[in-house]
Order: structure tokens, then sequence, then C-alpha cells
């Protein structure tokens, strides 16, 4: 606002005139149709088709009551959130890009990702039933002959600014910055079957997953992950030294089929570079973008979506989170390790 003031000698009290700046409604771009397949994926990183299929899920969660003031259309509003988690720009680089301004795309921001990430039961989850685990457990066994896995595990760290309050120095990794810790299984098609956000290291130990593992629901059928996780009868490890060709076998085995996950990593901060970057949210809105991208990561895959070969290939991650138990294991998991040596990998070529 402008304002002006002016007194006399006659009296102490200023006048103050207020004079409202008219409000400008900025020329919006037609994102959707100005742009070619190639080149609107290359913006927003995904294809026309599965931004049409997302928008008939969500439309109705974040269209707005009146279309009085400007109102946004829906399919602007998941744009630009998409062109958010794509570049991982600032708020205000997002909101000129499609002519809105910076307050109203933090709105936008906001509503959109927690109505993608409203999505998740539908897109994140894990098996149903034993024909679901047989056919992963094939897709497995193809790349590096691993029996019974239905999953790789592993976290990554995504960087976050200080959340505040007496509680912020949780939040510092122990790579000194603020991050959150995220736990995810991926399958061979590299689909994310569950995520688990948290501050800490103890993600796995907490986690509901590894109580439906306790708890035997899926079974014979077993996860691999590194060594920082502690073997158990579901959950696989490399060995730390290796004195036969078979249990040579399994440590390779295990580092190949476990090299999916670090490939799901890849792809998942390829397509949003946001969480290679960094976000300056709010925690809650910060949670909410990153189970929205894995929603979006698994949407991509089941539209049929073609992976850029160069986004298959980034497999480095300098925001690998630490272990929790280095080379640990339990008596049930060390049997069945030497099972797999013993019983299969000895018997290969």
């Amino acid at each position: 606002m402008l304002f002006s003031s002016s007194s006399s000698s006659s009296s102490s009290e200023d006048e103050e005139i207020f004079v409202r700046r008219r409000k400008l409604y900025r020329q919006r771009r037609p994102c959707f149709d100005m742009y070619d397949d190639l080149e609107f994926f290359d913006r927003f990183r995904l294809t026309k088709n599965t931004v049409e299929n997302l928008l008939q899920q969500i439309e109705g969660m974040i269209a707005l009551p009146t279309n009085r003031g400007g109102c946004i259309k829906p399919m602007n509003q998941l744009l630009l959130t998409l062109r958010f988690y794509a570049t991982g720009n600032m708020l205000i680089a997002v909101g000129d890009f499609m002519g809105v301004s910076k307050s109203s795309a933090c709105r936008i921001v906001n509503r959109v990702s927690y109505a993608i990430a409203s999505l998740r039961p539908r897109y994140i989850k894990m098996y149903e039933n034993i024909a679901e685990m047989e056919n992963m457990v094939e897709k497995f066994y193809r790349i590096a002959r691993f029996p019974k896995c239905i999953g790789a595990i592993d976290c990554t760290l995504i960087k976050t600014d200080s959340v505040g309050g007496d509680d912020a120095e949780i939040f510092r990794c122990r790579k000194g910055y603020f991050a959150l810790n995220v736990q995810t299984v991926s399958d061979a098609d590299l689909r994310i079957r569950d995520i688990v956000l948290q501050h800490d290291q103890t993600i796995f130990n907490n986690s509901a997953l590894k109580q439906d593992l306790e708890n035997n629901r899926y079974g014979q059928y077993l996860l691999i992950g590194d060594s920082g996780y502690t073997v158990k009868a579901y959950l696989m490890t490399k060995l730390q030294t290796v004195e036969t060709l078979a249990e040579n076998l399994y440590n390779e085995s295990i580092i190949r089929t476990r090299n999916v996950v670090e490939r799901q990593y890849g792809v998942w901060k390829r397509r949003f570079m946001i969480l290679r970057l960094g976000m300056r949210l709010k925690l809650d809105t910060i949670r909410a973008v990153i189970v929205a991208t894995a929603v979006l990561h698994n949407l991509a895959i089941d539209m049929g979506e073609e992976i850029p070969n160069d986004w298959l290939d980034d497999l480095a991650d300098e925001n690998i989170a630490e272990p929790e138990n280095r080379n640990v294991e339990n008596n049930d998991g060390r049997q069945i390790k030497n099972l797999l040596i013993h019983e299969h990998f000895s018997r290969l070529n």
C-alpha cells in the first residue's frame, strides 16, 4: 500500500491517507496445450495422459468453490505443483511460471500435495495375496537368481530446512544437515511398495512393516537390504567376509538384486528434483510432498510411462542414510541365510 502523511503546527496528530493497490490478475499460461508431448514431459516429468488420469482422481479435492477473483483452475493448480516438484525452484519462481503470486503458489502446492498424498492407499501398498508375491519372486529371481525375494529395502535422506522450535535438532542427521529419513521397499519393477518417514535411524524398528514381517504376514517370502539391517528370517543382507564359492555367489546375487532399490531412488529423485535439492516448507507439507511424489512415481509405472535411460543409470545417492545396526543377525536369520547358501547357491554353477 502507498501512503502519505501530513502534519501542522496546530496539531500533533498525523493524518495518513492509504491508497490500495489495484488488484491485477496475471495472464496464466495454457501449459497443458501449449507444449507438445516431449516438451510437456521435460517440464512436468509426467506424460499428458498420466496428468489427465491424476486430475480425474483429485479434481474434486482441489477445485475452488467459486470462479470469482481469478480462480485458478484445477489443471493449472496441478501443473504448478508438478513444476515445483520437477524443478525444486522457489515458490515465487513456479508462481511466475504459471502466472500466480507467491502466496497463491504456496497455498496451491499445499492443497495439491495433500490431495495426491491421500491416494497413498491406492498406489503404495505391499502384496495382498500369494499370487502377487509369487509373481514378484519370479521377477526378482530373473535378476540374479536370489530366491523368495519380494522386495529390496533401503533408506535415503531428504534435505529440509530447520523446522524450528525446541525439537529442531532431532532432525539434524549424522552428516550435519537437517533431513527426514525415508525408508522404502522397492519391487523388481521399481515400484515403491512401502514408505516410512522419520527423523532418526530407528525407522525400520518402529515401522508397521516390521510388525507385519514379525507377524509372518508374508510367510516364507523375504526382503533384502544392506548391512545396516539386522539379518532375520524375513530380511537378508550380504556377508562381510566370504570363504567359499557359494558364499561369493550369495553376495553377488544379493548385491545385484538389491540394486533395484538404488535404481528406484535414482529414478524417483531424477523425476522430482525437489527430493534431491531439499525443501523449505512446513514439516507436515514436506511429508505430504514426499508421499505425493512416491504416489506419482508409482502412477507413472502403472500408466506404462517409459523411463529415460539416464534416469535408470543414475544410481549415485549422496544422501544415503546411516545404518541402524551394522553387521547384526539373530539366530533365525542366520539359519535361513545358511540354508540359502548351502541349499541353493552351492548348487548354482
